[in-house]
Formats: structure tokens, C-alpha cells, sequence
């Protein structure tokens, strides 16, 4: 539904229980200005479906400090706060949470990324991006990454 259609209709409520979750995500970019990306495991929600590495804010933790331990955990790599460049964010109702997420670009870390949890991982060409299958809260993002890297 286009912005014009949405304003001829009633305000929209959120529904009430809603949680917020939120969740940080990194768009590693190789020299060769190729990105990153990993398969959700089959057993999870959404397994399957192709994203951004990263994963949820813990209490305590700031986006970007959230996305050091998960890019330790998830793929073996190092990084620092200061690597990450804010890039876009999203912002998605989903059927049971409403999902909150900043997205950074990130070119430099220590380590080679390898499958940690069993997932698969690609790199990706900027405008191959739209034909993995994502979470629908992915997809805007992929577009923030092409003008990002166009016009770098």
C-alpha cells in the first residue's frame, strides 16, 4: 500500500503484547565490494531465508557491541566499534514482535568469516542481493547497500 492510500485510511494501532525486539546487523564488505551474508539454520525462524550477519541486542549492550560478540561467536572474526559505519535500519511488524534494526557497513577485521553454527555463508555481489530469499524486514536494506557502495 503506497504512503497516499495509507493516509485515506484510519491511524494504525499497534496491536497491544507487541514486544520490540531488537537486533543489530553488519554488512561485511571484502575489497572486491562483495557482501556478506548467511543462511538462517533450517531449525530456526525463518530458517532457510538468507541475512545480514548479526543477531540480538543483549541488555547492557549497545548495537555495536552487540554486533563484536556476534560476529565472534557466529563467524570467528574481530572487529571493533570503531569499524562499523551506521548505514540504515530497519523497522518490521512481524505476526508476533516488532523488530527494530540498525544495519553498518564494515570493512575491515581480523580473522577469515567461516560457519561457526553450521550456516551457510555467501558473498554476494551488491545488486545479486534481492535474489537470496530474506526476511521481508532484510529487503529495504539491500537497497540501502547498493547506493551505499555506489556511491563510496
Amino acid at each position: 500500500m503506497s504512503c497516499h492510500e495509507a493516509l485515506s485510511k484510519p491511524r494504525e494501532t499497534v496491536p497491544p503484547g507487541v514486544s520490540i525486539l531488537l537486533v543489530s546487523a553488519v554488512a561485511l564488505i571484502d575489497p572486491r565490494n562483495m557482501v556478506l551474508i548467511t543462511e538462517r539454520p533450517p531449525h530456526k525462524d525463518m530458517g532457510g531465508l538468507w541475512e545480514f550477519p548479526g543477531g540480538k541486542i543483549d541488555t547492557g549492550e549497545t548495537p555495536e557491541f552487540a554486533l563484536m560478540r556476534e560476529l565472534h561467536e557466529e563467524l570467528g572474526i574481530e572487529t571493533r566499534t570503531t569499524c562499523f559505519t551506521p548505514l540504515s535500519f530497519t523497522s518490521h511488524s512481524y505476526e508476533k514482535f516488532h523488530l527494530l534494526m540498525p544495519l553498518y557497513a564494515c570493512r575491515m577485521w581480523q580473522g577469515v568469516p567461516r560457519a561457526k553454527e553450521g550456516q551457510k555463508l555467501a558473498w554476494v555481489k551488491p545488486a545479486d542481493l534481492q535474489d537470496y530469499e530474506m526476511p521481508p524486514a532484510d529487503l529495504p536494506l539491500c537497497f540501502a547497500i547498493q547506493d551505499y557502495l555506489q556511491n563510496a
